[in-house]
């Protein structure tokens, strides 16, 4: 007797249904499974003899044939446990087979039977509802991310036998809930923009990236904030939305970082990963494929402390993704995309002892070897960059001025401003360029995605701002990438001022956020200069 039940594979964040085709008959005991089965599925053989064992049905009497269709997809994991002890189920008689293969079954079974959650449930979900399958039965634990797809009904289950009486009609397997609402606004985070004392040009810079989702990297002495700097940036950007959840919820549940008792990712990522990660670590890779941190950083912030001790070739793998916001990872059998749209905020040293330019502290690097260590850095990469700053130390006033006691409305006009209230601009900032992109039928999300055509349509700064543009690109000797940039920027800070136009002082500000254009058309900078800048 044959019966069939349907599963799904992921390749990236795409479901692809597997169809699990079960023939089973007498003879003695005997259990393969064909297609293209790695040895994780292939032990699932052992996992579900034991699980229908504790339902009371033995296999020592029969063949079993498990094909899982197409052959020539590779599958890996445990998620197929389920979808193959039905199937099994059904060819010999025990439950029903009208309709299995219209209900997609996920969940690895332990030896005692209880389904237990797996990864990727979330993308392998919605790829079953825009196939048109109507229902689903996935693991309890999986149960908070699942309710959040739309276009199908999910049934939860803690034990296989839950199911096998589901489908028999005894006892109706319970729905996974409602699908949890995002929230529109973020939850309070650990730290705030506030306690950044001075810095004010990195503020408004930190300002701007979040306004247009730019690129951001930061040169400055140890101790001059970078890293605090950084690690605001997520609470000055927008909340998400809830596609935007979707997409970062699933990228988190392919990776295996979703908790059983979180649904949505509600809150921007922040990945920070160390300086030794490999390229694989960086971009995404292994086998089976999955994604790395620049796509765990997807709709967040990636930030790359201490850039130039990066590897290069680690460093130069980030060009496509940063350029086309995606990462494409071919292998054999595959070729796996996963989204990859963070903003990069990058910090380094201005050399290798770190002070350079430093009024304070004595540089013992010479000129040369400063020159060899901002080579590091490509100038490629360095066009992908919209935002390059220069940071000087933290004056000395800043730092021993008092904590602000005061109640909020009497705090001084200096007093450095709190994350919400820079949120507040942004948020606003973006929306000014969600209606312009909806009138002029752009299709981008923020300005930093802005292509050539789109920016001559929407960017091009009027006629003072283009006679400052015009005198830079000939002193810089900027590259048609970094034209790009400055015009993406300029237009951003139009949008803060709430200017239609854009004018010669937003793109003079943007050309002055081109630090290392700067620098190569005027050579190494004085140490005066360096720590004034």
């Amino acid at each position: 007797m044959q019966a069939t039940a349907l599963t799904f594979s992921l390749l990236g964040l795409d479901a692809h249904p597997i169809r699990v085709e079960v023939d089973s008959g007498r003879g003695p005991s005997f259990f393969q499974m064909v297609g293209l089965a790695e040895a994780s599925v292939r032990e699932s053989r052992v996992r579900v003899r034991a699980a229908l064992q504790q339902l009371g049905v033995e296999l020592d009497e029969y063949v079993i044939t498990v094909n899982l269709a197409p052959a020539d997809l590779k599958k890996s994991g445990g998620a197929y446990d389920l979808a193959i002890a039905i199937a099994a189920l059904a060819a010999l008689g025990k439950v029903p087979s009208d309709g299995l293969d219209r209900i997609g079954l996920l969940g690895e079974l332990s030896l005692s039977g209880a389904v237990r959650p797996v990864r990727g449930v979330l993308p392998a979900l919605r790829g079953a509802a825009e196939q048109g399958i109507l229902r689903a039965i996935v693991p309890q634990g999986n149960a908070r991310e699942a309710a959040s797809v739309a276009g199908i009904e999910v049934l939860v289950a803690e034990h296989l036998g839950q199911v096998v009486a589901h489908l028999r009609g005894q006892k109706a397997l319970p729905g996974a809930g409602a699908a949890p609402a995002v929230a529109v606004e973020p939850s309070a985070a650990a730290v705030d923009l506030a306690e950044v004392r001075g810095q004010h040009g990195a503020r408004r810079a930190l300002e701007i990236a979040a306004a247009g989702a730019h690129n951001l990297i930061m040169m400055g002495p140890p101790g001059s904030g970078k890293t605090m700097l950084s690690r605001r940036l997520p609470t000055v950007m927008p909340p998400m939305t809830y596609d935007e959840a979707l997409d970062v919820t699933a990228i988190h549940s392919v990776a295996g970082l979703l908790s059983p008792d979180r649904g949505l990712v509600a809150t921007r990522p922040f990945r920070a990963p160390h300086h030794t990660v490999s390229t694989a670590g960086l971009v995404g890779g292994g086998d089976p494929i999955r994604p790395g941190e620049v796509s765990l950083a997807h709709h967040g912030c990636l930030f790359l402390d201490e850039l130039l001790e990066f590897r290069r070739g680690v460093l130069e793998a980030l060009r496509e993704p940063l350029e086309e916001g995606t990462v494409a990872l071919c292998r054999a059998r595959a070729r796996v995309v996963f989204p990859a749209r963070p903003m990069l905020v990058a910090a380094i040293n201005p050399c290798p002892c770190g002070f350079y330019g430093d009024r304070g502290n004595r540089c013992v690097c010479s000129i040369d070897r400063v020159r060899s260590y901002r080579a590091r850095l490509s100038g490629p990469l360095l066009d992908r960059i919209d935002l390059q700053i220069a940071l000087p130390p933290v004056d000395v006033a800043h730092l021993c001025a008092p904590e602000q006691t005061v109640a909020p409305e009497a705090r001084r006009p200096e007093a450095p401003e709190s994350s919400a209230a820079v949120r507040a601009r942004v948020v606003e900032a973006r929306a000014a360029q969600r209606a312009r992109f909806e009138a002029r039928d752009v299709a981008a999300a923020h300005n930093a995605e802005l292509g050539p055509r789109d920016l001559a349509r929407v960017a091009m700064p009027d006629a003072a701002g283009a006679r400052v543009l015009a005198a830079a690109v000939e002193r810089l000797g900027l590259s048609a990438r970094a034209y790009t940039k400055v015009l993406r920027v300029a237009r951003t800070l139009a949008d803060m001022d709430r200017s239609h136009a854009v004018r010669a002082a937003h793109v003079a500000e943007a050309i002055g956020a081109r630090l290392f254009d700067r620098e190569a058309s005027a050579g190494p900078p004085p140490a005066a200069a360096a720590a004034g800048a």
